[in-house]
């Protein structure tokens, strides 16, 4: 079990009130919880189906150097990126939004 944290952005209710069977709400579009990797790889698939044009990004605690790993879902001005096997965010200009 790891922490797990949630942030959603312009995503459906289906989505949203998918993800409140598994973790908390604590803010509007933000989720916490404690759950294995498998719920985590099952909430990820379910972010995947039912996000459509909304972005999401989803971090956990892990034994990595930086203590925590992220994925992103949908167009967002924060990219991540590897340096050197750490995780980081870049920021794309306000033109280059993909």
């Amino acid at each position: 079990m790891s922490m797990l944290v949630v942030v959603t952005e312009a995503v459906p209710p289906r989505l949203r009130g998918r993800l409140a069977v598994w973790l908390l709400e604590v803010r509007a579009g933000v989720y916490v919880g404690d759950v294995s990797r498998r719920i985590r790889d099952m909430i990820w698939e379910q972010v995947g189906f039912l996000a459509e044009e909304g972005n999401v990004v989803m971090a956990w605690a892990t034994n990595k150097e930086s203590r925590f790993d992220f994925v992103t879902h949908g167009d967002n001005r924060r990219m991540p990126i590897d340096f050197d096997g750490l995780r980081l965010v870049r920021f794309l200009p306000e033109s280059d939004q993909r």
